[in-house]
């Protein structure tokens, strides 16, 4: 199978060489140019995908966000109108469900299948290809990103008929996840006031109740004070935005998400945006006037 992948950032990157490891052709693009250059060294198609399109069977976005997604599929040069009638459009971008569902709609319209599929588990299950892949769409655009699906995920959640559905659940998981974080950072910090180190904290939770595959998965970074991104701050104030954009037009009340967007607006705004998201502690941490591991 012939396939695009745009977006090589940790999951995009993971995507595509997953797909590759599977004996798939794989075109890579993005605007990091280097990324590109190391997957074509990795066996890569050479072409530019913009000349690739007429000829692939499928089309994998793995971009930031839904601005992003639109361009990709429907800017000037656009790859929505250069794909063959029967290609599929498999994004993996956490959107709006609306958006998720306008998209399908405009592919629709030119004969390209459209697969609403966000994606979870992080950059190393993406390379491992054991994502998770909540879904939603037709039978025939399930059927049409079959061979992708099959490289990339360990579990193909299929949520509904229509796009939509897939990114409505992938809100859901991110009011968790955020909300995780955040409690894990102002856990983590709150016990350094109580005379326990963040050391003593990852040592003790993981084995009681309170714990959480994000606070495991987190709270490792703050002990070592390494905020290399895997999953960067100014991700969450999107994500957080879209589940509270969805929960305001259905008249529900998020408080804990409002409370957990706040702080990760507040790591942005000091400068934070680009480290890993556990770096929402040091908001906490300042505020505390606490010194957090490798700040000394």
């Amino acid at each position: 199978m012939k396939l695009g992948v745009v977006g090589l950032g940790s999951m995009g990157y993971g995507i595509a060489a997953s797909l590759l490891r599977a004996g798939h052709e794989v075109c890579g693009a993005d605007v990091n140019c280097e990324a590109v250059k190391r997957l074509r060294t990795e066996g890569a198609m050479s072409e530019e995908i913009v000349t690739a399109a007429p000829g692939l069977h499928a089309l994998v976005i793995v971009v930031l966000n839904a601005a992003q997604t639109e361009s990709v599929l429907f800017s000037e040069d656009g790859l929505a109108q250069k794909l063959p009638p029967g290609a599929v459009v498999i994004c993996c971008v956490t959107v709006p469900p609306d958006f998720a569902r306008a998209m399908a709609a405009r592919c629709g319209a030119l004969g390209v299948h459209f697969l609403d599929a966000p994606i979870s588990g992080g950059s190393v299950k993406a390379a491992q290809g054991k994502l998770s892949i909540m879904a939603s769409g037709t039978a025939q655009a399930f059927e049409a990103a079959r061979p992708m699906l099959d490289a990339t995920a360990k579990t193909v959640f299929k949520l509904g008929d229509s796009a939509g559905t897939g990114s409505a659940m992938k809100a859901v998981n991110q009011m968790l996840a955020g909300t995780h974080i955040a409690a894990m950072a102002e856990a983590i910090t709150f016990g350094m006031t109580q005379g326990i180190s963040p050391e003593t904290f990852l040592e003790v939770i993981p084995d009681c109740a309170g714990t959480s595959w994000m606070l495991e998965n987190r709270a490792p970074h703050v002990v070592a004070g390494d905020y290399t991104p895997h999953s960067a701050i100014d991700i969450w104030p999107k994500d957080l935005g879209i589940a509270l954009d969805a929960a305001r037009a259905s008249k529900f009340a998020a408080p804990l998400t409002a409370t957990a967007l706040q702080q990760f607006i507040a790591a942005s705004g000091m400068g934070m945006g680009r480290e890993d998201d556990a770096a929402v502690a040091k908001v906490y941490a300042r505020n505390a006037g606490l010194t957090l591991p490798g700040e000394e």
